[in-house]
């Protein structure tokens, strides 16, 4: 398809035509939830098979999203953003607390909700990967977004004295990778950990990197 079917306009049923196209919106994207993030994949899965599961007919898909691809873009921002507002709740309930403590709550907050539907952490480190050159440019868009609230929280651990004062980008990045890449292995078995050992692991890792380095003493273990 070259481009959108052009939309209706004015009102049917009560609703504009803005309303109803939303509600649609909503459904194809709640059937990509479910499609993608579990059984056939964003891989198996048809314009049809998506439509038929919205309940919608395929024009109706082409009138709000131009390919699959779309779709799964779209779900891949979607998780992202609720795993960023639940780590920003738990950063605001959190924020008068120690270092360590901060980041445990927001790590735990940001793991609990991307895993807690099998079908989000499925989307965000499994379906994405090798999609496309312009899903690859979305997720490392998306990645570097997550780079900068871990700099943001850094920056916030040096005012507080909780941290050296220097430039944390690219152990922010190594961080992130460490998170996507542990978190991808963990969903297809490779590692066998419970979710609590790997968020546990991982927020040593961050603290590791946030609190002041030890002097190096020659002669030390």
């Amino acid at each position: 398809m070259a481009g959108r079917v052009r939309q209706p306009t004015g009102r049917y049923g009560g609703r504009s035509a803005e309303e109803r196209r939303a509600e649609r919106r909503s459904r194809f994207l709640d059937a990509g939830l479910q499609l993608f993030g579990d059984t056939p994949g964003y891989r198996g899965t048809t314009v049809a098979a998506l439509s038929d599961a919205a309940g919608l007919s395929t024009r109706q898909f082409y009138e709000e999203f131009r390919s699959l691809e779309e779709v799964l873009a779209a779900l891949h921002l979607q998780v992202n953003d609720w795993a960023e507002e639940a780590a920003l709740a738990a950063l605001a309930e959190a924020a008068d607390l120690p270092l360590a403590e901060r980041a445990t709550a927001v790590f735990r907050a940001y793991a609990a909700n991307v895993t807690g539907d099998p079908r989000r952490i499925r989307i965000t480190f499994l379906e994405i990967v090798g999609v496309s050159p312009q899903m690859e440019r979305q997720r490392l868009a998306r990645r570097s977004r997550w780079v900068d609230f871990i700099c943001a929280q850094a920056a916030t651990a040096v005012e507080r004295g909780e941290a050296d004062p220097r430039d944390y980008r690219v152990a922010a990045a190594a961080f992130i990778g460490s998170v996507n890449g542990l978190l991808h292995d963990w969903t297809v078995g490779w590692v066998d950990a419970t979710l609590d050992d790997l968020v546990d692991e991982l927020v040593r890792m961050l603290l590791g990197i946030l609190r002041p380095a030890v002097p190096w003493r020659a002669g030390a273990p």
